[in-house]
Formats: C-alpha cells, sequence, structure tokens
C-alpha cells in the first residue's frame, strides 16, 4: 500500500499526459489510462536504483539564486554577441574542467545548470578522469570560467547531494 502511495504523483502525472495526448476524456481511455499509469509509475523505481538525497536546502536555495542570476546575466552578454557582433578577443571553443563531484544526480543538475545558461554548452564527460568538457560562446577568459564552475555550481552540488 505505501508503494502504491508513494507511486500516485507519478500516476497522476502520467493519467494526466496520456489523457491531453490522446485528446479525448471517454471511459476507454480513462481506464487505459489509469492502468497504464499504475504500472508505469509502479515499475519507475527500478529504473532509478540511485536515490537522491536533498540535504542543505538552504544551500539549494542560494544555488538557485545564484543560477538565476548567472542565465539573466548571460542571457544579456549572449544578446549582445547577437546584435553587435563578437567582441575583440572573443572566441567560442572548447574548455576541459576537472571535477570532484560524482554524484550522478549533482552531475546531472550541473550539467542542466550549464546548459541552460546561454553561451555554454555540455559537450561531455569523461567519467574515469572526472573531467568535464564544455563549449563554450566566448572563451576569453578560461581561468575565471573554470572557477566559477568549481566554486559557483560544483561546490554547493556537492554540499547538496554528497
Amino acid at each position: 500500500m505505501r508503494r502504491l502511495l508513494h507511486a500516485l504523483p507519478l500516476a497522476c502525472l502520467l493519467l494526466i499526459l496520456w489523457l491531453v495526448l490522446n485528446d479525448s476524456l471517454s471511459a476507454g481511455h480513462l481506464v487505459l489510462g489509469v492502468v497504464i499509469a499504475l504500472v508505469l509509475a509502479l515499475l519507475a523505481p527500478i529504473l532509478r536504483p540511485v536515490r537522491a538525497r536533498l540535504s542543505h536546502p538552504l544551500v539549494a536555495l542560494r544555488l538557485a539564486g545564484h543560477v538565476a542570476a548567472d542565465i539573466a546575466r548571460s542571457n544579456r552578454d549572449v544578446g549582445r554577441i547577437i546584435l553587435r557582433g563578437h567582441p575583440p578577443g572573443a572566441r567560442p571553443g572548447l574548455l576541459d574542467i576537472p571535477l570532484r563531484i560524482r554524484d550522478p544526480h549533482g552531475l546531472t543538475a550541473l550539467a542542466c545548470i550549464v546548459t541552460f545558461t546561454p553561451g555554454t554548452v555540455w559537450a561531455g564527460h569523461d567519467p574515469e578522469r572526472n573531467v568535464l568538457t564544455l563549449h563554450v560562446l566566448d572563451l576569453s577568459d578560461p581561468e575565471g570560467l573554470t572557477r566559477i564552475i568549481q566554486d559557483r555550481y560544483e561546490r554547493p552540488l556537492m554540499e547538496i547531494f554528497e
């Protein structure tokens, strides 16, 4: 019974998605949607053997604020590059950044943060060396960008997930 209660939010979301995609509220679609949603919601934990534990919620809130500010600032900077062209000395390129974080949820969050920020894209991760490869629109200050990724994003993610 407890598994069913934990699966209920996902099952409700899947049912709503099923009904919206089928554009029908008929009894057949409703019954089929309930069955499919419950089965998938009950089987979903098998696909995620590593559970995330969110510790230090205040650190997470502070990180969210930093990310929001960085995204806004990066939007402004990328907008200027698009409207005015590349400033002198600015060049796109790839940057390898050594990481300490190992938690898969933390790495996923870091990938989202980097990709949500205009001008940077997560281009790869070498799990053996634990090195992140970024594609950067303006690679004029690689040390500064490495410091931002490691200090502003990686360190709080390690506090939250490890």
